[in-house]
C-alpha cells in the first residue's frame, strides 16, 4: 500500500500565521496530479513542533478530505510522550488516514526497551498501521535495527522511515525481520541516500525534495521500483542539488521559501524557524533550475 515517492508535505500558513487550508487543498490537488504516490501530513517538513494539536489534526482531517482516497495519506502522529502519541494517532485513524507515522519521543532520550514499551503501547492502543520514523539528527535517539526487528512482529507496525543517514540500514534490518520471522517495509527519510536505499531493498522515500520536483521524485521511485536504475539515476543526478540545498538550512525553511518564490504558498513560517537567507535565494532557484533536466515524461 505504500511505496514510492510520498512527500512530507509543508504546512501552508496565510500572513497571520495561520493555516492556509485553500493553500493546502491546493498542494494536494498539485502532488496527485504530478504523481505523487503519498501523502505524508503534519510530518517534521509540516511544523508539526509549532502546530497546536487542534491545528495538527485539522491538517489531517484537510488532506485526507481533498484526496478523498485517491493516493494514500499517511499522517504524523508522533510525540514525545507516550499518552499524547496515542491521542494524536486516535486523531488520525477518525480522521481516516491510512497509516500513522510516529517519530521515536525526542528529547527525553529512553532506551531501546522504552522505545520498544513507548511503540507497544500505541500499537496496543491504536489499530491502526504504524510506521515508525528513526532520525537522530533530530531527536537525539536512535531505533537500532534489533528494536525494529522485535516491533515489526506487531501486525499492524509495517514500515519504518529510516533516516540515520546509514544506508546500510535498510539491508540490516530487512535482514534482522527476515530472520526472526517479521516482516516490514523501509523507507528513505534521506532524500540523497533514496536511490541507494532502493537498491538494497527499500520501497520508497519520504521526501521533502517532492514538495518542490514532485513529478521527478515520483518518476524516479517508479523507475527504481520498476529496477529501471539506468533512468532513475538519471533523474536522480538532475535531483542532486535540490536533495542537497533543501537543507542548507533547518529543514522546512528551505522548501516553503522555495514554493513560496514558485507561487505555490505564502512564504510565512513560524518562530523559532526564521525565513532562508536572502544569500541563498540564487542557489535554491538554481537547484530547481537545474532540476528541470530530468529526463521525465509528461504529468499523467
Amino acid at each position: 500500500m505504500f511505496h514510492g515517492s510520498m512527500v512530507a508535505l509543508i504546512t501552508p500558513m496565510d500572513a497571520s500565521g495561520a493555516v492556509d487550508d485553500r493553500a493546502l487543498r491546493d498542494l494536494v490537488e498539485w502532488h496527485i496530479a504530478e504523481g505523487t504516490h503519498a501523502i505524508v501530513a503534519v510530518g517534521t517538513t509540516g511544523e508539526s513542533a509549532t502546530l497546536t494539536v487542534k491545528e495538527h489534526v485539522a491538517v489531517i482531517r484537510s488532506v485526507v478530505q481533498q484526496v478523498h482516497g485517491r493516493i494514500p495519506v499517511i499522517a504524523g502522529t508522533g510525540a514525545n510522550a507516550t499518552a499524547e502519541a496515542i491521542e494524536l494517532t486516535r486523531a488520525a485513524m477518525e480522521a481516516q488516514a491510512d497509516a500513522a507515522l510516529l517519530v521515536s519521543p525526542y528529547y527525553n532520550k529512553p532506551t531501546q526497551e522504552g522505545l520498544f514499551q513507548h511503540y507497544s503501547a500505541i500499537t496496543d492502543a491504536c489499530h491502526f498501521p504504524i510506521i515508525l520514523y528513526n532520525v537522530p539528527g533530530r531527536t537525539s535517539g536512535d531505533i537500532l535495527p534489533e528494536t525494529v526487528a522485535r516491533l515489526a512482529k506487531r501486525p499492524n507496525v509495517v514500515g519504518v522511515k529510516e533516516a540515520s543517514g546509514k544506508v546500510d540500514r535498510v539491508a540490516e534490518i530487512l535482514h534482522l525481520c527476515a530472520i526472526h520471522d517479521a516482516s516490514i517495509e523501509v523507507f528513505s527519510g534521506d532524500d540523497g541516500a533514496a536511490l541507494a536505499a532502493m537498491a538494497i531493498g527499500a520501497r520508497g522515500v519520504i521526501s521533502v525534495t517532492a514538495n518542490v520536483a514532485p513529478r521527478a521524485m515520483a518518476q524516479m521511485m517508479y523507475a527504481a521500483l520498476e529496477n529501471d536504475f539506468v533512468l532513475a539515476r538519471r533523474i536522480n543526478d538532475a535531483l542532486v542539488p535540490l536533495h542537497r540545498d533543501l537543507f542548507a538550512e533547518s529543514n522546512p525553511i528551505p522548501a516553503k521559501w522555495l514554493l513560496a518564490d514558485m507561487q505555490r504558498v505564502g512564504p510565512t513560517i513560524r518562530l523559532p524557524l526564521t525565513p532562508l537567507s536572502e544569500s541563498l535565494h540564487v542557489r535554491l532557484r538554481s537547484a530547481l533550475q537545474y532540476a528541470s533536466s530530468a529526463p521525465l515524461s509528461p504529468a499523467s
